[in-house]
C-alpha cells in the first residue's frame, strides 16, 4: 500500500507531451503510463487487513490540517548514477512544503500503528520512467526535462492505494482544502 497524490490530468497530459520526444531516444527508460503517474507521499508495503481501518482514520486525520497548496511539475532528474540510472523522475514546485509536512505527518501516523516506514528525507517527485539494470542508459536523458515547467494545480486529494500485481486500488480518497482564488 501507499499514500499518494495525483496530479490532474491536465498536468499529466502537458508532462506527457514534453516527455513525447524523448519516448524513442536511445537509452530511454522503460516509461510508464501518465494515467498511473503519481506523487508517493508515504509507501507502506504490505498492511494486515486488520489494521486497514485505524491506517485509514489515521491517514484521514493527517490530510485534515492540510492547508490549501498549489503545485506544479517541473524539471526532471535520475536515480541512480549517470553510467548505471535506475529511475527517471519529473519534480515538483509551488507549496513543496506542504507536500513535505503531510508526508511527515503520515509517516507519523504509521509509526503510531507499529509500521515500518523508511527513516529518510522525503524528496517529492513523479517516476517517469526505470531503466533496466542490463540495457544501455542514457542518464543525461533527464537534462532534457530540465527547463519543463507545468501548469500550476490545487491540491485537492490524497488516496490511499492497494497495489497488487502491478494494479492500483484506491482504497480511499481524503479531500484537502483547496486554495483560495487569487486576485
Amino acid at each position: 500500500m501507499f499514500v499518494a497524490v495525483a496530479p490532474p490530468a491536465p498536468a499529466r497530459a502537458d508532462l506527457a507531451a514534453a516527455l513525447e520526444p524523448l519516448r524513442g531516444a536511445p537509452g530511454a527508460p522503460r516509461w510508464g503510463d501518465p494515467a498511473r503517474w503519481h506523487l508517493t507521499l508515504l509507501f507502506l508495503g504490505a498492511v494486515p487487513p486488520g489494521l486497514l481501518p485505524g491506517l485509514t482514520a489515521a491517514v484521514g486525520d493527517a490530510v485534515a490540517p492540510t492547508p490549501p497548496a498549489t503545485l506544479r511539475l517541473a524539471g526532471a532528474g535520475r536515480f541512480g548514477p549517470r553510467r548505471r540510472p535506475q529511475v527517471c523522475w519529473a519534480g515538483l514546485d509551488g507549496d513543496v512544503a506542504v507536500l513535505t509536512g503531510l508526508a511527515g505527518r503520515l509517516a507519523e501516523a504509521a509509526r503510531g500503528l507499529g509500521l515500518p516506514v523508511e527513516d529518510r528525507p522525503f524528496r517529492p517527485h513523479l517516476t517517469l520512467g526505470r531503466w533496466h539494470p542490463r540495457r544501455p542508459a542514457d542518464g543525461d536523458l533527464p537534462e532534457r526535462l530540465g527547463g519543463y515547467r507545468g501548469p500550476d494545480w490545487p491540491l485537492r486529494e490524497v488516496t490511499l492505494v492497494r497495489s497488487t500485481a502491478g494494479r492500483h486500488t484506491v482504497v480511499a480518497t481524503f479531500t484537502t482544502r483547496a486554495p483560495s482564488a487569487r486576485a
